[in-house]
């Protein structure tokens, strides 16, 4: 059990798009029913098409832009600029049926040069997400209505991307104005309002009057106000000012709640340890699977959950998420706390007087949750010297200097969370192991029919679990706050929820 004190650490939110933030949102007005008013986190990086971010950006240009096609809140696929899809017999080549009634603020119409047009910008653009149409060898117009996506090699994410900022369509008479990051040209439901927005503090939009889908737009305005630190988030709750707001952390929802404010939570992220160094090339002790499992048995995962999560979220032992094809209910306990098997674990490998592992730190996360890893790892008989990593915390990490590392991090869908945290070429595997096994099991979720590819992620869940890749605590709450006039339905797989998903009470 523990020794200390139950302490709240302030943890920041690593989740992808929430980038530095400028000063506070403006207070000039309050929500009223016919606008909604949105608090935000970050500010918008631009609003031009091919470099825009997500995530907690998302809002930005789900306002002005439409995606070709659309995610319900369960994450499925559904039409939107494209009405129907369909892959060719070795899912390279992908077409798309486009609407023929859709029009840019601009006048001009949205085609299928358009959408072409603005695939390959965003490949070759510069969004944090321009991965996301990496295997985009070339798109092309067929006919008016009609797009063909080429891949160099199939991409079971695809379709998941076109949802997002890869999947958004700017007029091309735009591309070339000067204006273009602060004056988006799209077919969305809202205009900016340039007149009335403060760059990086509030953002005006009115409704698109010619919008082509009216039924899923349920207010007449649109205000994104930014709230750069939790004190002038709370604030702004407190008065009233805005209608929903995401929140950096879980420590001000009990006055959240005393306002009238509902908290939507869901589990976005999941928290713990990666044990990058598989092959113990920076630390040796890394590369034996009995170590990476003695520290799993080391963390009394219910215990942080309650001292560093403040009990909002739920323990595990698994980085796929709930709603994942893989996602096994066992595995949320594979890994008891079992503070003595795990000195068996180890002594076993060969470190029965114990071993010293380097780890990075910074105040980003709170100073708490470092003083408690080392506290639950010595109790085993390791040592974790701590170097401050402070802003370089992530360059650092996935430089990689270090062997393993605390983190929050993101549980996106099968095939993108494997090329994130798991694959040979993942951003979350900077030491670029890799396993025979994995890179089978990866093979056929690739390029395997639908059951082998779901079987594949299970077996694949299941041996990274074994075989203690990572060491994770919990999936921790996020949570999402609406006042007494609104609904909204949050978001699989992003931080903030879809805008259309915003709805006044009835």
């Amino acid at each position: 059990m523990f020794r200390w004190k139950r302490a709240a650490a302030v943890v920041a939110v690593l989740a992808l798009g929430l980038t530095g933030c400028s000063a506070g949102g403006s207070t000039d007005d309050s929500a009223s029913s016919d606008k909604l008013t949105l608090g935000v986190l970050a500010p918008a990086t631009t609003f031009e098409a091919q470099a825009i971010n997500f995530a907690n950006e998302s809002p930005y240009g789900q306002a002005v832009y439409d995606t070709l096609l659309k995610a319900n809140p369960e994450g499925e696929i559904e039409e939107n600029l494209a009405t129907k899809w369909e892959y060719n017999e070795d899912n390279t080549v992908l077409t798309l049926t486009l609407r023929d009634d859709v029009t840019f603020t601009d006048d001009t119409k949205f085609d299928a040069e358009a959408a072409a047009q603005n695939l390959l910008r965003f490949r070759d653009g510069t969004s944090p997400n321009k991965s996301l149409l990496a295997a985009v060898a070339d798109a092309k117009a067929v006919d008016a209505t009609t797009v063909e996506i080429t891949l160099s090699q199939s991409d079971p994410a695809l379709l998941i991307a076109l949802t997002q900022n890869a999947g958004m369509v700017q007029s091309p008479a735009s591309f070339e104005n000067k204006d273009i990051k602060t004056n988006p040209v799209g077919s969305g439901p809202y205009i900016l309002d340039t007149g009335k927005t403060v760059v990086g503090t509030s953002y005006e939009f009115e409704k698109n009057p010619d919008y082509w889908n009216p039924d899923t737009v349920h207010y007449d305005a649109l205000s994104l106000k930014v709230y750069a630190d939790p004190t002038s988030l709370l604030n702004a709750i407190k008065g009233g000012q805005v209608n929903a707001a995401n929140t950096p952390s879980n420590n001000d929802l009990g006055e959240m709640e005393a306002a009238g404010y509902t908290v939507n939570a869901f589990e976005l992220n999941w928290t713990g340890l990666i044990l990058f160094d598989r092959g113990g090339t920076i630390e040796p002790a890394l590369g034996d699977v009995r170590v990476r499992q003695a520290i799993n048995y080391a963390f009394d995962t219910k215990a942080l959950l309650e001292a560093v999560g403040q009990g909002l979220g739920t323990p595990t032992t698994q980085i796929f998420p709930t709603n994942s094809v893989g996602y096994d209910k066992e595995l949320d306990s594979y890994y008891s706390y079992d503070p003595e098997k795990a000195k068996d674990l180890l002594a076993e490998a060969g470190y029965a007087d114990g071993l010293t592992l380097n780890m990075p730190s910074s105040a980003l996360l709170g100073n708490t949750v470092f003083t408690l890893i080392g506290q639950q790892l010595k109790d085993v008989g390791i040592t974790v010297n701590f170097t401050d990593a402070g802003n370089n915390f992530i360059q650092d990490i996935l430089a990689p200097k270090y062997g393993s590392t605390y983190m929050i991090l993101q549980q996106d869908p099968d095939w993108a969370l494997i090329n994130f945290s798991i694959a040979p070429t993942a951003t979350f595997n900077p030491t670029k192991y890799q396993d025979p096994k994995v890179d089978a099991l990866i093979e056929t979720v690739h390029n395997g029919s639908k059951d082998e590819s779901d079987a594949a992620v299970k077996e694949l869940n299941t041996y990274i679990v074994e075989q203690a890749w990572f060491a994770p605590w919990y999936r921790m709450q996020s949570s999402f706050v609406t006042d007494a006039k609104t609904d909204v339905k949050t978001q699989v797989g992003n931080a903030y929820p879809y805008l259309w998903n915003f709805t006044p009470k009835s």
